[in-house]
Formats: C-alpha cells, structure tokens, sequence
C-alpha cells in the first residue's frame, strides 16, 4: 500500500501530532508498506536532512506561529499535489488536518485517492484559550476538513462524542500506542532523583509544551506541599512566567528519547492539568513508566486513567483539587506503588504495533468501501 501522509507537524518537532505522524510512517514501513510524509519545513528550513524518519519526507515552505514560534505553519504550496501525484498513493492519510492537511484533502478529492482523517487537536478548545472566541468557527472548519474524508479517526471516547455531536459523519476510534519498551519501570534512576531532590523530596513531574492552554500553573498549590519538589519538563511561550507561579520547582526544558524515559521512571507521581487533550500521550507514558498519574475529568485522559486503581481524575482547571490528590498519593507510599504497578499492566498491550495493525485494518476497510461503491456504480 502507498500511502502519503500530511502532517501538520513532524520530528523534530515534539508533540503528539509529531510523534503519531512518525511512529505511523514506521509501523507502516515494518509492515511493509510505502509511506511519504509531508509536512511544515523547519526553522532551518527546507531540504535539511530528516534523519529520524523512516521514509522520504516532502517539506513544504512554511512560518512560525505568531507568538508561539515553536510552531511552524504551512504556506500555499503546490508541492502537496505533486508529491500525492508523484507518490502514486492509494491512500492519504491527514495527521490532524487544519491547514496544510486542508491542501492534502483537497488534492485526494481531485485525485480521486481516499482519504482518512485522523483527528488530534481540540481548536476549538484553542480558540477559546488564545483568543477567547472563535470556538464555533473553529468547530465549523473542523466539520468541513472532516466530512471531506473518507472516514475520520478520534483518538478516545471523548473526542468520539465531539465529533459525532458537532456533525462530523464516518467516526471511528484510533487509540495511540506508547513505547513499553522505552518507557519502563526499571529505568528509575536514584542518582537523578538526587539531583533533583536533594533532600530526598517526593518528585511530582510534568511533562508536555508550556503553554496557556496547559494550564501549568495549577500545579502551584503542589509547590507548596511540604516535602514535594515539582519538576517541569518542555518549553513554550509560558514558560517565562512559571518561574513566579511555580516557586521552587526544577525546570529541565526539552528532554526526549532514553533520557525522558529515564525522568519519567524516576517520578513518584506524573500530574497532567491541560483540560483541552484529545487523548494525553504523556499520560500513557507515565503509565507505562510505573508512575501513577493525576489528571483532569475530562477529555483523553478518561480513557487512560482509572481512577482509585492508576490515579487520580479531578476536576479540570482546580489547583486545589491537584493538590489535594497529589497530597492523598504523597502520604501513601503503599498506594502509590499499587497505582503505579496497575498503571504498568493497563498499557502493557498498547503498542504502537498493535494499534499500527488497527490503523491498517481501517485503511484496508477504506480502500474496499471505495471498491464496492466503483462496483456499484
């Protein structure tokens, strides 16, 4: 199968959309398969070497984000076409389709090639973050990117529901695999919780983009919980202003690979406090990494946590309730270790390969769909 895949972003990128677009680029080369990949040229722009990717990728011209240049976006460019034309492609998949994916929908419409929509970033949550309106424009360019596809695929149960309850036709689920073999247990690193916590502190961590729309700064009322030491790893336009809202806590700026593995292992709670997930990859990776996890009621994380056996679920957007339910694992040394071990077994079938698998299967249901209506036509 020769698939094109447009993404809105892609290594070296770090995000979910990113890392999804890669880890689908690969499964899809260990099936045997034939992907391309376009996506968004970097700050260093184009024709730099894409040396983590495990296909050719087709870099579009692109600008950073206003205010937030760590994100690049598309411009108008004809390379999309030319690349789903050169390709041969059977299929098209779009990696959260908003600018750039628009183009490769357009261009698989034209060509008549299917296309599956893979739906990964809650706009219309955004909107209301960064610009306080806009929520049901963004709903309504989500519905019409959408409804072009073949089909479209919603990573948790949450999403699901928006989709279908804003119009969106043709929703399936497609979960996200985690790395079990990267992220694991045995990677807690003593020497590292030293350096961290010198005084031998509880270490509650957070791992994702500093942002508005993390909503970081919950994590305030955990700053100020005797014996605990927060630690913040990422970077984005928010991170300036944590140094005050977040008093005593270690920033570590971008950490990937082994290296976040070894960080995420050797926490002893993982918090995440962004209410607008559509799923919460980081989530899974703490999971995976045996740490049992604090996490908002609401959106992916409802699929990922269970509450009272892996973590906690608390309301979206209450410091006082983070805190509260870091304290209840803090003063529970029993509680957290039986937490972080159920947190181990739930995702231990999550692979990228298991879930790559049901990928194909709806791309291979997408293709005979297309089949049958030629026939029928």
């Amino acid at each position: 199968m020769r698939v094109v895949i447009v993404t809105e972003s892609f290594p070296p990128d770090v995000n979910g959309v990113a890392h999804c677009a890669l880890q689908t680029a690969r499964h899809l080369v260990d099936r045997g398969h034939s992907p391309l990949v376009v996506a968004p040229a970097t700050a260093a722009g184009i024709g730099q070497p894409d040396a983590l990717a495990p296909c050719p990728v087709v870099r579009v011209p692109s600008l950073p984000l206003p205010g937030y240049p760590q994100v690049r976006v598309a411009l108008p460019s004809r390379r999309v076409a030319a690349a789903i034309t050169e390709h041969r492609a059977d299929l098209v998949h779009l990696a959260s389709p908003f600018i750039l994916g628009v183009r490769g929908m357009a261009a698989a419409a034209r060509l008549g090639i299917p296309a599956v929509a893979v739906y990964q970033t809650d706009l219309a949550g955004y909107a209301r973050t960064y610009v306080h309106a806009g929520e049901a424009a963004a709903w309504r360019r989500i519905r019409s990117v959408h409804t072009a596809a073949d089909i479209t695929l919603a990573p948790s149960s949450a999403a699901l529901h928006d989709l279908e309850s804003h119009g969106v036709p043709r929703v399936k689920l497609w979960p996200r695999g985690v790395d079990t073999v990267r992220f694991r247990p045995d990677l807690r690193d003593e020497a590292l919780r030293r350096e961290l916590a010198p005084n031998g502190e509880l270490i509650v961590g957070y791992v994702g983009r500093l942002a508005p729309e993390k909503q970081v700064e919950l994590l305030s009322g955990v700053c100020g919980l005797d014996g605990v030491r927060v630690v913040v790893v990422g970077d984005g336009p928010s991170r300036p202003g944590l140094d005050q809202t977040l008093p005593g806590a270690v920033f570590l700026g971008r950490r990937t690979g082994d290296e976040l593995a070894r960080i995420f292992a050797s926490l002893d709670v993982f918090v995440h406090t962004g209410p607008f997930e559509t799923f919460c990859q980081t989530v899974q990776e703490a999971m995976a990494s045996g740490v049992p996890v604090v996490a908002p009621a609401v959106g992916g994380p409802l699929d990922l946590v269970a509450h009272g056996r892996t973590g906690f679920l608390v309301p979206p957007r209450d410091a006082d309730a983070v805190r509260d339910a870091v304290w209840s694992l803090a003063a529970d040394p029993g509680l957290r270790t039986a937490y972080g071990a159920a947190a181990r077994a739930t995702v231990e079938g999550r692979t990228w390969a298991a879930v790559g698998d049901q990928l194909i299967g709806h791309y291979a249901n997408v293709l005979a769909g297309r089949k049958t209506a030629v026939v029928a036509a």
